[in-house]
């Protein structure tokens, strides 16, 4: 039985929400992250990602240097894992919230973070981890189909290789 904490990363970066979204976006390239916890001590808060940073600051106009992580943070909603929770109900939970990343969390304090990246790793199911990151990465653009040929290998190809 494999769990969270087999699996998660520790000592995920953080933020405090004073920090600035120049701050975070230096510590997303600084760590190769795309997301950063914002905590009170060792307390989740709230979290940033990338994206919230282009929505929220960038596509705004907003000068990153002087907007407070507290400010465009998500605060609402979070949803979290314990470390003693089976790996496979976090996968399932990622995969019915579309959720790639989730923090781990131990008596209201983080203790680590456990990404898409992290459960395919950990997981003995790759269909699984394959399926969950469908489900996630599935939206209207996505599922609409390019009216373009049919899947598989062009007959001049196919042809082509025959011949040879």
């Amino acid at each position: 039985m494999m769990l969270v904490r087999h699996a998660m990363a520790v000592r995920p970066v953080t933020a405090s929400p004073d920090m600035t979204a120049e701050d975070a976006a230096g510590l997303m390239v600084a760590n190769d992250i795309g997301i950063v916890p914002v905590t009170d001590e060792d307390r989740l808060i709230g979290l940033v990602t990338d994206r919230d940073l282009v929505l929220r600051v960038i596509a705004e106009r907003k000068d990153p240097g002087s907007v407070r992580l507290g400010d465009v943070a998500t605060t609402r909603g979070i949803e979290t894992v314990s470390p003693d929770m089976q790996l496979c109900d976090a996968r399932a939970l990622m995969a019915e919230r579309g959720i790639r990343r989730l923090p781990v969390v131990k008596e209201g304090r983080l203790v680590g973070m456990l990404s898409l990246g992290d459960v395919a790793l950990g997981s003995a199911s790759m269909r699984g981890v394959g399926e969950t990151l469908a489900a996630i990465s599935a939206s209207a653009s996505t599922e609409e189909v390019n009216p373009g040929p049919d899947v598989g290998t062009p007959d001049r190809v196919r042809g082509h290789r025959e011949a040879s």
